[in-house]
């Protein structure tokens, strides 16, 4: 239940690069002792953000070609221990930097998911059925307004299979870490990405979310993402269907990174469907109505640690003035179902298109056991059986576009659980139990993409064995405004940028 996008188809220049270069000295996982306090890692200076860098290279006091170089080291440093890149562009990335670039982050490194393609790479989906892919010769518009701000992209981050499961493990390419215990999930399906950006190897990258997808990996990793409103984004369609549940998005280590790249990828002008927000730079002034919640749609309480910590950000909320209230999701407890019957019809067109690239039939030597039964269900479903779900889905967006006018935003959990051992949501656990695992841990985001509201994850929770837990905050379709500003005024009052992973390579 993570991204669906697939199937929808640093200081004087010297100073700055012998830190970033010689973060390399973190190669080596840190002592458990560095994420084991309950208030999470000791503060350090994490270095510049992506905005941050972008003013230092426009100052001249670093060049891009020095950005890249060092974003490569960093990465070849964090490759090996925790595996967060599919596919490396470091010949084209030192290419770019060596042009002229224009735009709020001329210079920057980053990363794209590898759901997205980008010319000169092949786009793998996190699949042995796409082995030996040719390089893409086009790039979505996402894609190329993204990297029109300036950005450099050095690698592919990885993903799940087709982007369909909450962690990022694919059998295709062995799992990608989380830097705060390398034995932890990343969560998915933008895993490499927020693990990328949680170890220091770029300030912030490309992610999406179809049902959590920017979410999840964020409050594993410790990182902030932002979930855009549907439509909000640029997009090659003039208008998206009312239950394409995939958004395009970044995730950082800052707020003002994020609102960053949503102000240069927004639409605007006549293909706006939501009045554009520009660069949202302010925390919010006005005092909100805030609602809070821990139980997941199909009634699962979250565990302690993660309710801990929503009641925690509840706490911080009436600190700053808001007012607080209890409230329930407005869902049937067979919503987690409908959606899972409904993802698995992209399942099955995404194996289709498998079967017709390669002129092969697919089986799990191709694609991962969890991939095979959700299309086989798919194909089991009649046109009757489709039409009903569809109807429950539109019937569950309307109610949450109702519900949440009593609120300006709500929190609730990302995950039911801080993040879980590598192999727990693999794609090769034995279907029946991954539905239950999945429907327990999944059961706070997949409303948003089904009604197309903005959604957030913000790194203000930690287990007691030192674990980030994100909080999602929600709000009505179009309110990222409102979002980015309460997001603001929750990293300024409760910081988390110089929280340090065992494993930092920046």
């Amino acid at each position: 239940m993570a991204d669906g996008t697939s199937g929808m188809r640093l200081t004087r220049r010297s100073l700055l690069a012998t830190v970033w270069a010689t973060g390399l000295v973190a190669c080596s996982p840190g002592p458990k002792s560095a994420a084991t306090a309950p208030a999470g890692a000791p503060a350090f200076d994490p270095g510049p953000d992506a905005t941050g860098l972008a003013e230092l290279i426009a100052k001249g006091s670093m060049s891009p070609a020095e950005a890249v170089e060092a974003a490569i080291k960093r990465a070849q440093a964090a490759q090996p221990q925790i595996n967060f890149m599919v596919t490396d562009t470091f010949d084209a990335a030192r290419a770019r930097a060596a042009t002229t670039l224009t735009g709020p982050f001329a210079g920057v490194p980053t990363l794209i998911k590898d759901l997205n393609d980008v010319i000169g790479a092949p786009t793998r989906y996190g699949s042995r059925a796409t082995e030996g892919a040719p390089p893409a010769t086009e790039e979505s518009l996402y894609v190329s307004t993204l990297l029109g701000s300036g950005l450099i992209c050095i690698g592919k981050s990885a993903t799940p299979e087709n982007g369909y499961l909450p962690t990022t493990e694919p059998l295709a390419f062995g799992p990608t870490r989380n830097p705060w215990d390398p034995t932890r999930s990343t969560g998915g399906s933008s895993g490499g990405t927020a693990s990328a950006v949680a170890a220091g190897v770029v300030p912030m990258a490309h992610g999406n979310d179809g049902g959590g997808s920017l979410r999840f990996p964020s409050a594993n990793c410790g990182v902030f993402g932002l979930k855009p409103s549907r439509g909000r984004m640029v997009n090659e369609e003039a208008k998206p269907g009312p239950l394409e549940v995939g958004v395009q998005g970044c995730i950082a280590r800052t707020v003002r990174d994020v609102a960053g790249a949503l102000a240069v990828t927004e639409r605007t002008g006549d293909t706006a469907i939501f009045p554009p927000i520009g660069l949202v730079n302010a925390p919010v002034s006005r005092k909100l109505k805030v609602g809070v919640l821990t139980k997941g749609f199909a009634g699962f309480e979250a565990d302690q640690s993660v309710a801990d910590a929503v009641h925690g950000a509840a706490k911080l909320m009436e600190s700053l003035g808001h007012t607080v209230s209890e409230t329930n999701w407005p869902t049937a407890p067979s919503f987690s179902d409908d959606f899972l019957a409904y993802w698995s019809l992209g399942a099955a067109q995404d194996i289709a298109n498998f079967a017709k690239q390669t002129g092969k039939k697919i089986d799990t030597t191709m694609v991962e056991p969890f991939s095979l039964q959700m299309a086989e269900n798919a194909q089991k479903m009649k046109p009757e059986d489709i039409e009903a779900v569809q109807k429950r889905l539109l019937a569950a967006g309307a109610a949450y576009d109702e519900w949440i006018k009593g609120f300006d935003i709500v929190l609730s959990p990302v995950f039911a659980s801080p993040p879980s051992p590598l192999g727990y949501l693999r794609g090769d656990v034995p279907f029946d139990e991954l539905r239950d695992r999945l429907i327990h841990q999944a059961g706070y985001t997949l409303i948003h993409n089904i009604s197309g509201a903005p959604a957030m994850s913000v790194p203000l929770g930690w287990s007691p064995e030192g674990l980030p837990i994100g909080v999602q905050a929600c709000a009505a379709n179009g309110a990222e405004r409102l979002l980015l500003e309460t997001a603001l005024q929750l990293e300024a009052a409760q910081p988390w940028a110089g929280k340090r992973p065992p494993i930092w390579v920046g």
